[in-house]
């Protein structure tokens, strides 16, 4: 095997064989590949995409590279749910441990940062202590003691995904519908669940802004899913205005415990009893969607989806002051509010802006090695269709230095707009349902 010749044949839009794409994913697996080639292969996968044979060969080959999980002793039903990505979208810090409450087993596992959108890990490790990268011993313990977990990718389960996600970030090839459908499916297929809920984010804060791309893409899923045996449904939700008020790790995590008390946005605890509901309907746990709707806003009010995740952080070595108004999560040392410098109505918040303004003050990555400051971020104080006056704050900015207050404010100035009129209509927070037959 060349992987130069493999490399040009797919940029030249010819399919491979199963042997010669098994051979080049194997041989970067092997170091045979090297990085610089197996990206030229990915932007080649980007600009001429992969037919459904070689789809099927990559999510294979990705699930075979490593282990599956073990189903353990943990009783109910396993169900994950699992996000393309958005801004803002701190849901399966929420969701998680409201299913387990629900009487699910939610063996999740979770990715980082990737292009413009935050990841759930970088999220969960802005808890003091909190530990994302536990064994897969440890990580069954916790499932059958508190009903879910929540880790990153194992050097046992998909390693050739988590190579080619890191990858996939810093190459600017993240929006291929192949490689979203492949990376996702084999780490779900990998947890040997029974029923798998897929939130696929539509919108300009998305990595699909149209909606075709992502019926295509949630299609795309739920076909490879259930041509393996899974029940899986996939949601296409909102993400042209980030999901919530906050954007940042610590900031998000905050708000995601807020929602378990029972409080913060109205859109985010809407959003988790619709993926709570899918989830409850896909384990058979309830008869109707709107039965699974009722019952998961009906149990995040009641309270025990937040002792839920008090026992999951102190399972996996985490520490919060719930008693604390920021939760004992850690606190940029400096805020600045920026204000509307005219009247008028929010007609804009533009989410991929503000996902992309977060990595120069230090809250995402340009390179693979680089550590996230997890204080950084944007606290939102208004919401599209907002009535304004001049001086009112629209978000307020938290950063480690001036540097960061200065960055963020220009953020801040150019993706949110007051207008003398809205603009287009926001998209409804869920758009539609995507089921396989």
């Amino acid at each position: 095997m060349i992987p130069q010749q493999l490399i040009a044949r797919k940029r030249d839009g010819y399919a491979l064989s199963r042997q010669e794409l098994e051979g080049l994913l194997k041989g970067y697996l092997r170091g045979d590949v090297g990085d610089d080639q197996m990206a030229a292969f990915l932007m080649a996968v980007f600009f001429r995409g992969l037919d459904d044979s070689e789809l099927e060969m990559l999510v294979d080959v990705m699930l075979r590279s490593g282990d599956v999980l073990v189903r353990g002793r943990a009783a109910g039903p396993r169900v994950d749910k699992h996000s393309t990505g958005g801004v803002g979208d701190k849901v399966s810090i929420v969701l998680a441990p409201l299913a387990a409450e629900m009487g699910m087993v939610v063996p999740m596992m979770s990715g980082r940062s990737l292009g413009h959108t935050g990841g759930t890990l970088d999220k969960l490790e802005s808890i003091p202590g909190f530990r994302t990268d536990i064994s897969l011993e440890r990580f069954n313990t916790i499932l059958e003691s508190v009903g879910c977990a929540m880790i990153g990718q194992t050097e046992e389960i998909a390693p050739l995904d988590r190579r080619l996600y890191a990858l996939r970030d810093v190459t600017a090839t993240v929006p291929s519908l192949p490689l979203i459908t492949a990376s996702i499916m084999s780490k779900k297929l990998a947890e040997c669940l029974d029923g798998l809920v897929l939130d696929v984010k539509v919108g300009s804060g998305a990595f699909l802004s149209r909606i075709e791309d992502a019926r295509k893409l949630a299609r795309a899923m739920v076909g490879v899913g259930r041509a393996r045996g899974l029940a899986v449904t996939a949601v296409l939700s909102a993400m042209d205005r980030p999901l919530g008020h906050s954007v940042g790790n610590a900031l998000e995590v905050r708000e995601a415990v807020a929602c378990l008390a029972g409080e913060g946005p109205d859109e985010l605890r809407h959003l988790v009893a619709e993926l709570g509901g899918e989830m409850a309907l896909s384990a058979g746990l309830v008869l109707t969607l709107e039965e699974g709707r009722r019952r998961a806003a009906d149990v995040l009010a009641g309270g025990g989806a937040l002792e839920r995740f008090r026992r999951l952080v102190k399972a996996q070595g985490g520490t919060l002051g719930f008693s604390q108004d920021d939760f004992g999560l850690p606190v940029a040392p400096m805020t600045r509010a920026v204000t509307a410098n005219r009247g008028g109505i929010v007609s804009r918040i533009d989410p991929r802006a503000l996902g992309y303004g977060v990595i120069p003050m230090g809250g995402g990555r340009t390179r693979q090695d680089q550590d996230i400051d997890p204080r950084v971020g944007f606290e939102l104080c208004t919401r599209v269709g907002d009535q304004v006056s001049r001086g009112d704050p629209l978000a307020i900015v938290h950063g480690a230095s001036p540097d960061d207050l200065f960055v963020g404010a220009r953020v801040l100035e150019d993706a949110v707009e007051v207008a003398d009129r809205l603009g287009d209509d926001p998209l409804p927070l869920v758009l539609e349902r995507v089921v396989g037959g």
